[in-house]
């Protein structure tokens, strides 16, 4: 698994031998199976997890119970809960397993020291949290402002691949819709 995670990294920058061994020394493998948390609220969250098998989901869950879902991760997406990584608090995200997944954990000091080491992971990082600020910003334009067709449409584009393998009301949740609101705006698509 960590020689997929290297390949990700060259297919977005080249790496020196120097630098994919220095990347390996300290990722983590760590298999999660389905239903198992890589995170629970309440816990601190100082690691770097990238999704090299499987899926994650992240959400919290409100006072009546109810699961708010704010991300799903695919193969090839970082998870985490940057809340609690950059301010050293609580997570207040739960993070689990949809399927039997494998991710690369890094802890945060040694990410820390291997960016300094390597500029071009740092560049990337950058480039990787300026999308995530993007993304959430559009994220919450489009939960305040469009149709639930619409917001279906959104979360195709965003997630191509893993329709068939997120449960409905999972979808519901992370669109903010009911799942009957879903399989409405599911089928005016289809009659389209």
């Amino acid at each position: 698994m960590v020689a997929n995670f290297l390949k990700y990294l060259e297919d977005k920058f080249p790496l020196t031998d120097a630098e994919r061994e220095l990347i390996a020394e300290v990722c983590v493998v760590k298999k999660i199976r389905k239903r198992q948390y890589l995170l629970q609220e309440g816990d601190l969250w100082q690691k770097n997890a990238f999704v090299s098998k499987g899926i994650f989901r992240s959400y919290r869950v409100d006072d009546k119970g109810h699961e708010h879902v704010f991300q799903f991760c695919p193969e090839n997406w970082w998870t985490g809960d940057p809340g609690s990584y950059f301010s050293e608090k609580p997570a207040k995200l739960n993070i689990d397993a949809l399927e039997d997944s494998e991710v690369i954990l890094i802890a945060k000091e040694d990410y820390q020291r291997i960016l300094k080491a390597i500029p071009a992971l740092a560049d990337f990082a950058k480039t990787l949290l300026e999308r995530s600020f993007v993304a959430s910003q559009d994220r919450i334009h489009c939960l305040i402002s469009s149709t639930a067709e619409e917001k279906y449409q959104e979360f195709i584009k965003t997630y191509p691949n893993i329709i068939n393998r997120v449960p409905q009301h999972m979808i519901a949740s992370y669109l903010g819709i009911s799942p009957e609101t879903l399989s409405r705006a599911r089928n005016m698509m289809v009659k389209k």
